[in-house]
């Protein structure tokens, strides 16, 4: 088939590789969100994904809205099979979504019909979850509630941050794509209605929403910090400044603080939660590198009564 690949974050570049090491298919062009602005000098930047198409030699087509009719115009000239789309990053509009005559098929990185939305690992991760995974579904106006092509499943670790859980699936789901693209251009593979029982939604995860909470359990905590590594940084107050959380460790062995307390051993920092501790492995203090817990607390000089929180 003739493909026109939609991706813009360095998560959808494995995906796109698949799809050129496939030999099977033509990515004709590729559909990425504008430059943006990025480090100390603000200059404009293209996205990952533009900068592999620019790599392989393939033309990159950069609308400010997927309606504007420079860019609709430009597609239907293409005339592609089908459109492979993997964190786009933008709404498509049914007169986008009508051109290719395979639709537009996504790669969304949760097991529908749970976790549709922005942020479905991070949400995986918070809830807890002890399996999750990657479908394929052909894109319609709903929030990713189009029939499901395939599936692939990823155990989530206990040590798993988002970001962890989201390079491994970014690679597994790539395989998936490029196997969904096989299927449909040959006729096997049929996409399924999505069932109505167990939809979750998943939105982006806010700043406030990884503002930890130590009246929390410690497996919450936990949960909270690595599900919202490596954004946007779980965080809470130490005298009246932001501290972030980079990683923590539930302590069930050790109960005795108040949720916000702070202990400070040798070479260890526990703080109290709403069940037993969780030890700070990592954090980084305002204006500062990210630095081990214990070397934080020795140049903060933590004195009995100190505590994190408000």
């Amino acid at each position: 088939m003739k493909l026109v690949f939609a991706g813009t974050p360095e998560v959808a570049v494995p995906a796109l590789d698949a799809l050129l090491a496939s030999g099977r298919h033509e990515v004709a062009a590729v559909v990425t969100r504008p430059d943006a602005p990025a480090g100390r000098g603000r200059r404009l930047v293209a996205s990952p994904v533009a900068q592999r198409a620019e790599e392989a030699g393939i033309e990159v087509l950069r609308p400010a809205r997927p309606r504007d009719p420079e860019f609709l115009e430009r597609l239907r000239a293409i005339a592609p099979d089908c459109c492979p789309v993997v964190a786009y990053g933008a709404l498509l509009p049914k007169v986008a979504l009508d051109i290719p005559a395979h639709g537009w098929v996504n790669l969304h990185f949760s097991l529908l019909p749970a976790w549709r939305g922005a942020a479905p690992v991070q949400h995986a991760v918070m809830a807890g979850d002890e399996i999750t995974g990657a479908s394929t579904f052909l894109i319609e106006e709903g929030l990713d509630s189009g029939p499901v092509y395939g599936t692939v499943t990823e155990v989530v670790r206990p040590t798993d941050t988002s970001g962890d859980l989201l390079t491994r699936l970014a690679f597994a789901g790539s395989g998936l794509l490029a196997a969904t693209m096989d299927g449909i251009e040959d006729g096997t593979l049929k996409a399924v209605p999505q069932p109505v029982d167990g939809v979750t939604l998943a939105p982006k995860i806010t700043v406030e929403d990884a503002h930890v909470d130590w009246s929390a359990p410690a497996l919450r905590v936990d949960r909270v910090v690595r599900g919202c590594t490596p954004a946007p940084g779980a965080w809470t107050v130490f005298r009246d400044e932001r501290l972030k959380l980079i990683q923590v460790q539930p302590a069930p062995g050790r109960d005795d603080l108040a949720p916000g307390a702070l202990a400070v051993g040798k070479n260890s920092v526990h703080v109290g939660t709403g069940s037993y501790a969780v030890e700070l492995l990592w954090v980084q203090a305002q204006g500062k590198k990210p630095m081990r817990a214990a070397d934080w607390a020795r140049g903060a000089r933590i004195a009995d009564g100190d505590r994190v929180g408000t």
